[in-house]
């Protein structure tokens, strides 16, 4: 995955993702809204809070044929469902936390190869209409 770069106009220029000569796709999930337990302090224990997720995955498309096979793509209906069984474990301190358990978590799939994750927490600061982190990892290749 490309970093993004800024031009002097001051735009970012977008993430290349999805790349043909890299046999990649890119499977998304965009503003996932839930309700979570989250936050250091004290008013936001005890209580649920809205939140927002995205989720950028970089996945390879190998050689397999789709064959119009649910099995052979990253399924991102499973990564929202994941994402909703991590948020219903519990109390989480840190956005950062729960954003390195969501990336953790696709890559339980080996065919992804890199994971985008923003969270951002929509009540945490009043006067701000969100607040959150963005994180990227990518999968470690074994070494030999």
């Amino acid at each position: 995955m490309t970093k993004p770069a800024h031009d002097t106009s001051g735009t970012v220029t977008p993430l290349r993702i999805a790349d043909a000569a890299r046999l990649t796709r890119h499977v998304f999930v965009r503003d996932l809204r839930l309700d979570a337990h989250i936050g250091v302090h004290r008013h936001e224990e005890g209580r649920a809070q809205p939140i927002i997720v995205n989720v950028d995955l970089t996945v390879t498309e190998g050689d397999v044929r789709l064959n119009d096979s649910l099995a052979n793509v990253v399924c991102y209906e499973r990564v929202v469902n994941n994402i909703k069984d991590l948020v219903a474990e519990g109390h989480v301190r840190l956005v950062e936390t729960l954003a390195e358990q969501i990336a953790e978590d696709c890559f339980t799939d080996e065919r992804v190869l890199a994971a985008r994750v923003r969270i951002e927490k929509l009540d945490a600061i009043e006067e701000a209409r969100s607040v959150g982190i963005e994180i990227e990892r990518l999968r470690t290749l074994p070494q030999n």
